[in-house]
């Protein structure tokens, strides 16, 4: 049997392992052949392969990024796209498709299973944690870990020089990432899409932290808007599967708490660092794991399903539950841990 395995959506750390998980296990354990697929749904749209075995995936384990690159390519975009992935599917003789990506890649590989009959296998990938299907998406530790040290690092500077600084946080339309290492970095106001911000609030915490002596760190998630506006965005500028560009909350935030309360606020976007990397030994374990259970799925012929992360037991789910809408944050937690806000 030959099995297809593609990586889509954003890069993030673990991608590897999970190409190492499903290659080992096919090849030792079933004698499978595998082909991997280039840069996400454009490589079965133009027949783009490389082939995967044991020798390809050798030392890829702590690698950041993905040995098969990855893309935002929607082949729904593109003329004869599904046509295209059918025939150069069969081309290849490739029998089964593992598709690793967040809710774009996912979503694609949801509807190529149910309504067009190729046989798909999920796996969740994404730094955001907002599928909602699974417990975590590797990924999004290492990226919590990365942003919990730069707001670790940017406590010294502040209180060196009694200014404020705002962290902004990927995350899209969720808080995962701004209300894990905003909690554990100790910021002083966390600010997730999930709850509209009061900017006076926000200033008011500010200024309840310099009387204290100490200078504020304000750790903002890249979807969050003020309950005054709307969604604060650099440019207007749409990917090929319709969503904004995200970024620029931050830095407008900064130069609204300066002027409304005086004091000098500076931003620090941490941006792409937050998918770059050695993956944390989490992602590496979830990622490979997930790998595992994949390849099982492709052998029982259990297609238009995606692995997922239960407690501490993968289970199987359709691939079109952990798309059909977002995992956002509990509000009730979110007011747990406003007892540090201020």
């Amino acid at each position: 049997m030959r099995v297809g395995v593609l990586t889509g959506g954003g890069d993030c750390p673990g991608l590897n392992a999970v190409i190492r998980g499903i290659v080992r296990k096919g090849v030792q354990e079933y004698g499978y052949d595998f082909v991997g697929y280039r840069d996400g749904w454009r490589g079965p749209l133009d027949g783009d392969v490389m082939r995967l075995d044991i020798p390809a995936v050798r030392g890829i384990l702590p690698r950041g990024g993905t040995i098969l690159g990855s893309s935002r390519t929607n082949p729904f975009q593109h003329d004869q796209g599904i046509a295209r992935i059918k025939e150069n599917l069969a081309k290849q003789e490739v029998e089964a498709l593992i598709t690793i990506g967040g809710e774009d890649t996912l979503g694609v590989a949801a509807r190529l299973s149910d309504e067009y009959g190729v046989p798909c296998v999920g796996v969740p990938k994404t730094i955001d944690n907002d599928l909602s299907a699974t417990d975590y998406t590797f990924g999004f530790d290492t990226a919590v870990g990365i942003a919990t040290e730069a707001i670790d690092r940017l406590h010294t500077t502040a209180e060196s020089h009694m200014r404020v600084l705002v962290v902004e946080v990927m995350g899209r339309h969720t808080g995962w990432i701004a209300i894990h290492s905003g909690l554990a970095g100790g910021a002083n106001a966390i600010l997730i899409p999930e709850q509209r911000f009061d900017v006076d609030q926000v200033c008011a915490w500010v200024t309840s932290r310099f009387k204290a002596s100490y200078a504020p760190i304000v750790v903002v998630a890249e979807g969050a808007m003020p309950k005054d506006g709307d969604m604060v965005l650099k440019d207007g500028s749409l990917d090929s599967f319709g969503h904004v560009r995200l970024s620029g909350v931050g830095e407008w935030l900064a130069k609204e708490i300066e002027r409304r309360t005086g004091k000098e606020a500076r931003t620090t976007v941490l941006g792409h660092v937050q998918r770059g990397g050695t993956p944390s030994a989490f992602d590496r374990w979830l990622a490979t794991r997930f790998g595992l259970h994949a390849i099982d799925c492709v052998r029982d012929g259990d297609f238009g399903t995606m692995v997922a992360l239960r407690g501490t037991e993968i289970v199987r789910v359709p691939i079109a539950d952990a798309t059909v809408r977002l995992k956002t944050v509990d509000l009730t937690l979110y007011e747990e841990v406003g007892v540090f806000f201020g």
